[in-house]
Order: structure tokens, then C-alpha cells, then sequence
């Protein structure tokens, strides 16, 4: 039975939220233990999979402009109680995003060993990276679908849906994984093949059990006759806040490109240290991102039905919360550290860069939050061009060229580069909530415009 308006509204954060932090948390883990699982087969597989993934995932950004769109515009649909365009809505988004995508993997298909020679892919990693790409990448467009039914269900409150179907994902993949590389398969020497072969197969039961949930969760239909006469106004609706939002990200994304290739010019201990860091670090942002996605999908159904005030203070009473217990963890893992760090390696440089990292991520924490709290809301509200405008701006104009300066230049390294990032995020964090507290994003929602 679906969940009314009025309840989504309604419910407490921690009941959206506390799913998405389990499925977040889940598909962490996934890519450690995956990394884990393969390391123990090849060092050179791990390289292979690692280049593949990268590349893989750069691509997915492509159909993330349709993901993302879905669950603000369906959201405010839904508050607005404007059920009768939702069907157009949900069979545009699964439509668009199925082309789009196909078109992608039939390109990796064909020029995947172009891409990673471009890419200087070690000649040893090659034939893994050309198998994973081929397999996974091939299938891409199960990701995509699955990615927008992951929308659909948030944006009607349905969080518990996505939790459950990581849960089985994360069970296909490591039981696929284990069977292809220590298991009775494994005297089919697929290696690498057999990994993309499990992931490939946990995509294809999520999006069967997506649309099993999709039957009998949602008040909807997915139908070629929504097609006729193809509903533009949609698509251009999608267009217009997805694209904002996906440009942000590929623009996130190559900067951080960027700030990696600082680091690796550094030295190993930085190299190291990096990923130490920020994977201790990860477990504040996922506590932020979940209530950050939580409150969202309240702003959205809030915002559909004209109750402004009420978003408001919800997204302050949030940060509130949020800002407290993040920089409690961000706290917790400064004073740890050297024993977390230490559970990893045994060579003091890293533990005492990390130590010093880690202090940083208290403050980086606090601009971090911010920003996941208020933009997620604001684009759940409508407001989609500021953030991206702005995330750009600060992106390049403080984290990749402070970062060059302090961490390069001044010769501050690791250290110079994370200050500089703190400094992006804690920018940003100010600017965005003077824009939320002078109430600039009202007025902005969708529905207005059908």
C-alpha cells in the first residue's frame, strides 16, 4: 500500500533516513569487499577493475541527468497531488534513460579498448579492464533503470525499498564473486570475467525486483501509451534540473581528477594517507547524505503543496541536528585516528599525516553538512541553477587552485590540500544558507509551471 502525501510529509527523518544509511553504508562496503576479494586473486585485476570502474562510472553521469530530475519533479508532483501526469513522468524517465543509456554501452562496446588506451591504462591491466568493461559496461543500462526506480521510490517516501534491494545486490554480487573466483566455478578461469559477470547479474535482479516493488509499492504505470503524443513539457521539465545537476557533478568529478593528480605528485605516505582519511571520513558524510536525502524528499512534497514556511524550518531544524552529530564523528575519528589509521599500516608517517588530516575533516565537516543538507533541499524545492553555478565556481576557484597553491606551490602538501578543500566546502556552506535563510528559492517550483 503506497504512502499518502500526508504521511510522507509528515514522517519523522529518521524513518526515510535511516534506510538510505544502511543502503549508502551497504555500497561502501560492496566496493571494499569487492577490492578485497579480487586483491586476494590479482594485484594486476585490482588495477583492471579499478580503471574500468572509473571510466565506467564517469559514463553513468550521463543518465544521472534523468535520475536526479525524477525524484525532485515527481516529489513536488506528489505534494502538489497531481497524480495523473506521474504516469507520463515515471514511463518518460525509465524511456529516456533506457535510449540514453543503451546508446552508451553499445559505445563501450565498440571503442572500449580505445577508451582505456586513452586513458594509458598499463599494458599489464589491459585484458582485465577490456573484459570488465566490456561485460559490465555492455549492460550499463541496467544501472540506469534501476538508478530511476532508486528515485521513484524515494521521492514516495518509499526508502526502504532501495535497502532492501542493496541487500540482495550486495548478496548476488559477493556470492557470484566468490563462486567465479574460489568457489565450484572457479575452474572456468574467468577471473575478472566472472566478477563482471556477478555484478552484472546483481543489477539485473534489482531492477527485476525494482519493478516487482514498482507494481506493488506505487500508485503508477510504466506504459508505451503515455508515449502518445510524446509529453515534451515533461521531458523538458526532467532536462531542465537534470542537466544542472549532472554538469555539477562530471564538473565535481574532474576536479577531483585534478586534486588526485596533486596528491600522487606528492609522495606515497600522501597517496596513502588520502585514502585512509577519507575513508574514515565517509562515515560522517554518510550520516550527513542520508538526512540530507531524507529532508529532501519532505522539501519536495512540501514545496508541491505551497507550504514554503514548513520546508524552512524543516531544513534548518536538519542542519541543526545533522551539524552536531557529523561533527561528533568528525571529532571522534580526529581523536582515534592513530589507531584506526594504525589497523591499516604500521608506518608512522602515514598514522601522523592522518592524525593531522583527520583534525582538518572537523572543520571541512562542518561546510560539508551544510551543503548536503541545504542544496539537496533547494533542489528539491526547484532552485537547481544556483548551487551548480556556485558549486563550480568554488570547486575550481578554492579546492583545485588553493589546493595547487597551498598543497604544490607553498609546499604544505596533503595537509595545504585538504585545507584548501575545507575552505570549498565551508564557503559554500555560508553562502548557501544566507541564500535559504533571505527564502531566495521560493517560487521555484515545478508545478507551477504545468
Amino acid at each position: 500500500m503506497e504512502t499518502s502525501n500526508t504521511d510522507i510529509k509528515n514522517t519523522s527523518l529518521f524513518k526515510l533516513g535511516w534506510p538510505i544509511f544502511v543502503q549508502s553504508l551497504l555500497s561502501m562496503c560492496l566496493g571494499y569487499i569487492d577490492t578485497l576479494m579480487i586483491s586476494n586473486y590479482s594485484d594486476t585485476a585490482v588495477g583492471g577493475i579499478g580503471n574500468a570502474n572509473q571510466i565506467i562510472g564517469f559514463l553513468t553521469l550521463a543518465f544521472s541527468i534523468i535520475a536526479s530530475a525524477t525524484g525532485v519533479i515527481v516529489a513536488q508532483y506528489l505534494g502538489a497531488k497531481i497524480k495523473e501526469k506521474l504516469n507520463q513522468i515515471y514511463t518518460v524517465s525509465i524511456t529516456f534513460n533506457l535510449l540514453l543509456s543503451g546508446i552508451i554501452s553499445a559505445l563501450i562496446l565498440i571503442f572500449n579498448q580505445f577508451i582505456l588506451k586513452v586513458m594509458k591504462v598499463q599494458t599489464s591491466m589491459l585484458p582485465d579492464a577490456t573484459s570488465y568493461m566490456k561485460i559490465v559496461g555492455g549492460f550499463i543500462f541496467l544501472q540506469a533503470i534501476f538508478d530511476t526506480f532508486s528515485q521513484i521510490f524515494r521521492s514516495n517516501g518509499q526508502t526502504k525499498i532501495g535497502m532492501i534491494i542493496a541487500i540482495v545486490m550486495n548478496l548476488v554480487n559477493i556470492g557470484g564473486n566468490y563462486m567465479f573466483l574460489y568457489g565450484p566455478l572457479k575452474y572456468l578461469h574467468k577471473g575478472v570475467a566472472g566478477v563482471a559477470i556477478s555484478t552484472t547479474c546483481s543489477r539485473f535482479v534489482a531492477v527485476v525486483i525494482s519493478i516487482i516493488f514498482f507494481i506493488i509499492k506505487i500508485d503508477g504505470q510504466i506504459s508505451i501509451k503515455y508515449l502518445i503524443p510524446f509529453p515534451f513539457d515533461i521531458l523538458k521539465k526532467l532536462l531542465k534540473i537534470g542537466i544542472p545537476t549532472a554538469g555539477e557533478n562530471i564538473s565535481y568529478n574532474i576536479a577531483q581528477l585534478i586534486i588526485l593528480s596533486f596528491v600522487n605528485s606528492l609522495s606515497a605516505v600522501a597517496v596513502n594517507t588520502k585514502i585512509y582519511a577519507t575513508m574514515l571520513s565517509n562515515f560522517a558524510y554518510l550520516y550527513s547524505i542520508s538526512a540530507a536525502m531524507a529532508t529532501a524528499i519532505v522539501v519536495g512534497h512540501s514545496i508541491g503543496a505551497n507550504e514554503y514556511d514548513f520546508a524552512y524550518k524543516k531544513v534548518l531544524s536538519t542542519l541543526k541536528k545533522s551539524m552536531i552529530i557529523s561533527i561528533t564523528i568528525a571529532l571522534i575519528n580526529f581523536l582515534i585516528s592513530p589507531v584506526t589509521i594504525g589497523i591499516f599500516t604500521d608506518n608512522t608517517s602515514v598514522v601522523n599525516l592522518g592524525h593531522k588530516i583527520m583534525f582538518i575533516c572537523i572543520f571541512l565537516e562542518i561546510g560539508r553538512t551544510a551543503n548536503l543538507v541545504i542544496i539537496n533541499s533547494m533542489r528539491a524545492a526547484g532552485d537547481v541553477k544556483f548551487p551548480t553555478y556556485l558549486g563550480m565556481a568554488s570547486m575550481w576557484g578554492i579546492s583545485v587552485l588553493l589546493g595547487y597553491l597551498f598543497g604544490i606551490v607553498f609546499d604544505f602538501g596533503l595537509v595545504g590540500i585538504w585545507i584548501a578543500m575545507a575552505l570549498d566546502e565551508i564557503v559554500r556552506g555560508v553562502v548557501v544558507y544566507i541564500r535559504w535563510k533571505r527564502g531566495t528559492w521560493r517560487g521555484k517550483r515545478i508545478v507551477d509551471k504545468v
